[in-house]
C-alpha cells in the first residue's frame, strides 16, 4: 500500500469517475453505520419499506438498487485501471514494469480482503467473498488482456459468462447438482473445498469468474472515454442498453434468473447494464456539461476510496462505530428521544465523522493506494 502526497489536478481528472467512485463509497459508509437497518425498522408497514428494502441485497431471486453496489465497485476498478495503464504507456513504462505494479496491488488487494473477515467471533476464518478479494483475480484479468482488440475481448467476456453456466448446470456432483439453489450449488461446493464452509446467505467465492465481466468492461470503457472518439457516448449507451436487454430477457425467459450472490450470468449482464448507464450519465452530466459545482462532496470521499473501504470494514466495523454509538446514543436519552430516532442519529454521526476524516486527508492532500 502507498501514500500519496501531491495535490490532485482536479481539473486533468475524469471528474465523473471520482463522483460514480465516491457515490458508491458514501452508499457503502452509510450502510456501515446500520443506517437502513433503522430506516427498515423506523418504515416497517408503511409504504416507505418497499423504498427501504432497495438498499439492502435481495434474499435470492430478484434485484434491488443495492445489488448494483459492488458491480459498480468492480467496475469503476476496471475504468481506473486502463487509466492508469494508458498513462504509464505515455510516460515508455514497458509492459512487465506494469505487470509488476499490478501484480503487487493484485497482491495487496487480496490480502485485505482475506483480512477483512478473518476475525469472526468464533476465530479465524478464511473467506474469499470480499469484494478486494474477488477484484484482486478480476484486475488480473482486465490487466492481461488490456491490450487485445476490443471484439477478443468481449469474446473473454462472454466466455467468461459461458463457463460459469457450465460450471453450474454441468458439474453434476451429489448434494451440490441444483445449479440455483442456496447451499446446493457448485459455488457452495468450491467454497466447502477452499475453506471447509458455506455462507449461509449464499455469496460464493467463485463470484469471480463472472464479475471479472464488470472490470473488464470497466477497463474498455475506461479506453474509450481516454481516446478521442466522438461517439465514445453513444457507444456505451448503446452496449449499456445491450447488457441490460440479456440480462432481463434470460431472467423473465426462465433461461437463468437474475441471483445476485451466485452472480449468475443474467445478473452480472443486468448490473453491467446499470453501470454502463451511468458512467455514461455522469459523464455527460459532469465532464461533458461541466456541472461539476455539486459533486465536491462525492469527490472527496472518491479519491481515497480504498482507504476508507478498509477504514469502515476493519476499523469501523469492530471499534469505531460501536463507541461513537455509546456516545452519541445517551444525549438524546436526556431528552427523551424516540430509540429508533436515536439509532438514526447515532449512524448519522458516525457517517459525518467519517466523511470527516476523508476531507482531512484530502486537504491535507494524502491518497492511499494499492
Amino acid at each position: 500500500m502507498g501514500i500519496t502526497h501531491a495535490g490532485p489536478p482536479v481539473s486533468k481528472r475524469l471528474l465523473s469517475l471520482d463522483f460514480m467512485r465516491g457515490l458508491i463509497m458514501i452508499l457503502l459508509m452509510l450502510e456501515s453505520t446500520r443506517l437502513y437497518d433503522h430506516l427498515d425498522e423506523a418504515s416497517t408497514g408503511t409504504y416507505w419499506n418497499g423504498w427501504v428494502l432497495q438498499f439492502m441485497h435481495h434474499p435470492w431471486h430478484g434485484l434491488h438498487f443495492w445489488d448494483l453496489i459492488q458491480p459498480g465497485f468492480m467496475f469503476m476498478a476496471g475504468v481506473s485501471v486502463a487509466f492508469s495503464l494508458q498513462k504509464q504507456k505515455l510516460n515508455g513504462i514497458p509492459w512487465s514494469s506494469s505487470f509488476r505494479k499490478i501484480l503487487r496491488r493484485c497482491g495487496w488487494l487480496f490480502f485485505w480482503g482475506v483480512m477483512d473477515y478473518a476475525v469472526q467471533p468464533r476465530g479465524l476464518s478464511l473467506d474469499l467473498t470480499d469484494v478486494l478479494t474477488q477484484l484482486s483475480f478480476t484486475t488480473l484479468v482486465a490487466f492481461l488482456i488490456f491490450r487485445w482488440t476490443v471484439p477478443a475481448q468481449i469474446v473473454v467476456c462472454a466466455g467468461l459468462l459461458l463457463v460459469t453456466e457450465i460450471l453450474y448446470r454441468f458439474t453434476h456432483i451429489p448434494g451440490y447438482d441444483q445449479p440455483f439453489i442456496n447451499q446446493h450449488n457448485f459455488g457452495n461446493y468450491v467454497d466447502r473445498l477452499l475453506t471447509n464452509q458455506t455462507d449461509p446467505d449464499g455469496w460464493v467465492s467463485v463470484n469471480c469468474i463472472p464479475t471479472a465481466v464488470h472490470t473488464i468492461a470497466g477497463a474498455l470503457t475506461g479506453r474509450l472515454l481516454s481516446g478521442q472518439s466522438k461517439n465514445k457516448l453513444s457507444l456505451i449507451l448503446k452496449w449499456g442498453l445491450i447488457c441490460l436487454t440479456l440480462g432481463f430477457f434470460l431472467d423473465v425467459s426462465g433461461v437463468t434468473p437474475i441471483i445476485k450472490k451466485i452472480a449468475t450470468s443474467s445478473f452480472t449482464l443486468a448490473s453491467l447494464g446499470f453501470c454502463l448507464l451511468a458512467i455514461c450519465l455522469f459523464y455527460w452530466w459532469i465532464d461533458c456539461r461541466n456541472h461539476r459545482r455539486h459533486t465536491r462532496f462525492f469527490t472527496i470521499v472518491g479519491m481515497n476510496s480504498i482507504f476508507i473501504y478498509l477504514f469502515i470494514e476493519i476499523v469501523g466495523s469492530r471499534f469505531f462505530n460501536a463507541y461513537i454509538v455509546d456516545l452519541t446514543g445517551g444525549l438524546p436519552g436526556l431528552i427523551h428521544t424516540p430509540a429508533i430516532l436515536s439509532k438514526i442519529i447515532s449512524s448519522l454521526c458516525i457517517f459525518a465523522l467519517e466523511w470527516g476524516i476523508c476531507y482531512w486527508l484530502y486537504k491535507k492532500a494524502i491518497f492511499f493506494r494499492l
